[in-house]
C-alpha cells in the first residue's frame, strides 16, 4: 500500500503533452534555500536519460506565497506547497518569467486550477506553436493573468524587475524576467544564467538511472551504481545539456549500436535493450573545464543560450547584465537550473560582463560546432529570421 501511494503521489497525469522524461511519475524533492524566506521545489526533466533539475522557487511575500517558474503540480509536490501555507499563508501570485520555455509554461494550467485565487502574471508575448493560441485556449485563465511590465509589476516594495529581450526567433519571442528580492539579495532567473558543479543534484538520489546510462562506454554494459559511476554520468549529462551534441562525443554505425544491444539482462525499458547510441572520445572530460566548476559552481550564461539565442545579440545580453549590476547588496543567485543558491555579487555580474566582450566569447571551440551549425542551418531555412530585435 505504501509503494502504490508513493507512486499516486508523483503521478503526473498530462505528461503526453510534453513528452519528457520521467514522464508520469515525477519525483519532487524540497528544500529550504533562505532560512524562512525562499524554498525550492525541484523535480528532473529530459529527453533519453538527458535529464537534468528544474526548479520552482517559492518567495514569501506580504501575507503569502509566490511560486516563479510553475512545475507540474503532483501530489508530493502540493503536499509539500500546503506545509509552507500553513505557515506563511496561501499562494498569492504564480509567475511565469519565459516567453518561450515551454518547460516552464507546462504545470501552469493544472497549478492555476489548485490555486483558484492566485493571480498570475506572464513574461510578455507568450506563444505556442504550432498555432498561436489565446490563453484561455493554453488552460491560462485570462480573467485573473497580468502581463508583466504592460501591466505594472507585482510587489515592487520587495522586488525590482528587469527584462532580457524581447528577441525575435521568428516563431515566437525569447524573452526572459527576472527579479531581484530587496529582503534577501537574492536575484531569480529561469535560464539566462547558471551555476555548475561536479557533484550530482540530490534529486538523482532517489533514481540514479539517467546518470548511470550514460556513465557507460557501450550498450552492453550493465547499470552499476557508485559514486563515480553517478559523477562520470552527471559530468556527461552536463555536457549534453550544454552543447546538445558535445564536441568529444560521436556518434557510431547502427551496426556496432545493435552489436551491443539486446544482451542478456539488458532487455528492458530502463536499460533501453542496451541500445547506446554514443562513443565518448578518452579524453572527454577536458570539455568541462570552462562550464563546470569542482568545488564551487561554474557562473555562466548557459551555454544553449550563447550559440543558439545571443550570437547575433549580444549588446541585449550586456545591457540586461548592466541593469542586474546596479542591484545594491546582491549576493546571491537563484536560477531554475542546475545549483541554487549559488554566490553572485556585483562584481561575479562584472566578470560575465569582462567574459562576453572578450575575444573568448566569439571563439568557436569545437563543443560548440554542432550548436554554430544548427543556428546557421535555422538562418539559412528562414526560421530565425535576419531581424532579431522586435
Amino acid at each position: 500500500m505504501i509503494a502504490v501511494e508513493e507512486t499516486l503521489n508523483k503521478k503526473w497525469s498530462w505528461w503526453p503533452l510534453f513528452p519528457l522524461y520521467p514522464y508520469g511519475k515525477k519525483k519532487t524533492i524540497f528544500r529550504e534555500l533562505i532560512p524562512d524566506q525562499i524554498w525550492s521545489l525541484e523535480q528532473i526533466q529530459g529527453l533519453y536519460y538527458v535529464a537534468v533539475p528544474i526548479r520552482m522557487t517559492v518567495i514569501k511575500v506580504d501575507n503569502g506565497l509566490m511560486l516563479i517558474n510553475p512545475l507540474p503540480p503532483t501530489k508530493e509536490l502540493i503536499n509539500e506547497l500546503e506545509k509552507l501555507t500553513a505557515i506563511h499563508g496561501k499562494v498569492k501570485t504564480i509567475i511565469l518569467p519565459s516567453a518561450s520555455g515551454l518547460e516552464h509554461k507546462i504545470g501552469l494550467p493544472a497549478l492555476s486550477r489548485i490555486f483558484k485565487d492566485a493571480e498570475i502574471w506572464l513574461c510578455p508575448g507568450q506563444w505556442s506553436f504550432p498555432i498561436n493560441l489565446p490563453l484561455d485556449f493554453l488552460g491560462i485563465p485570462s480573467k485573473r493573468s497580468r502581463i508583466l511590465f504592460e501591466e505594472g509589476t507585482p510587489y515592487t516594495n520587495s522586488f525590482k524587475w528587469s527584462s532580457l529581450g524581447p528577441l525575435n526567433l521568428g516563431l515566437g519571442r525569447y524573452q526572459e524576467i527576472s527579479c531581484f528580492h530587496y529582503p534577501t539579495k537574492t536575484l531569480h532567473v529561469t535560464d539566462a544564467i547558471v551555476g555548475i558543479d561536479s557533484k550530482p543534484p540530490e534529486i538523482f538520489n532517489f533514481d540514479p538511472t539517467p546518470l548511470l546510462f550514460h556513465s557507460r562506454e557501450r550498450g552492453d554494459e550493465p547499470l552499476i551504481d557508485t559514486i563515480e559511476q553517478r559523477k562520470k554520468g552527471w559530468k556527461r549529462l552536463v555536457l549534453f545539456s550544454s552543447f546538445l551534441k558535445p564536441g568529444k562525443l560521436n556518434i557510431p554505425p547502427l551496426k556496432e549500436i545493435f552489436n551491443y544491444s539486446f544482451k542478456k539482462d539488458l532487455r528492458n525499458w530502463r536499460s533501453h535493450f542496451g541500445i547506446y547510441p554514443f562513443l565518448w572520445d578518452e579524453d572527454w572530460e577536458s570539455s568541462l573545464v570552462e562550464i563546470m566548476g569542482k568545488d564551487t559552481p561554474k557562473i555562466q550564461i548557459a551555454p544553449v543560450l550563447q550559440k543558439l539565442i545571443f550570437p547575433r545579440s549580444k549588446e541585449v545580453l550586456l545591457k540586461w547584465l548592466e541593469n542586474i549590476k546596479s542591484f545594491e547588496d546582491m549576493q546571491y543567485l537563484i536560477p531554475a537550473h542546475f545549483t541554487a543558491p549559488i554566490k553572485f555579487t556585483i562584481e561575479d555580474c562584472q566578470k560575465l560582463i569582462d567574459e562576453i566582450n572578450s575575444q573568448k566569447w566569439d571563439k568557436l571551440p569545437e563543443d560548440n560546432k554542432f550548436l554554430m551549425s544548427l543556428y546557421k542551418k535555422l538562418f539559412e531555412l528562414g526560421i530565425i529570421p535576419e531581424e532579431v530585435n522586435l
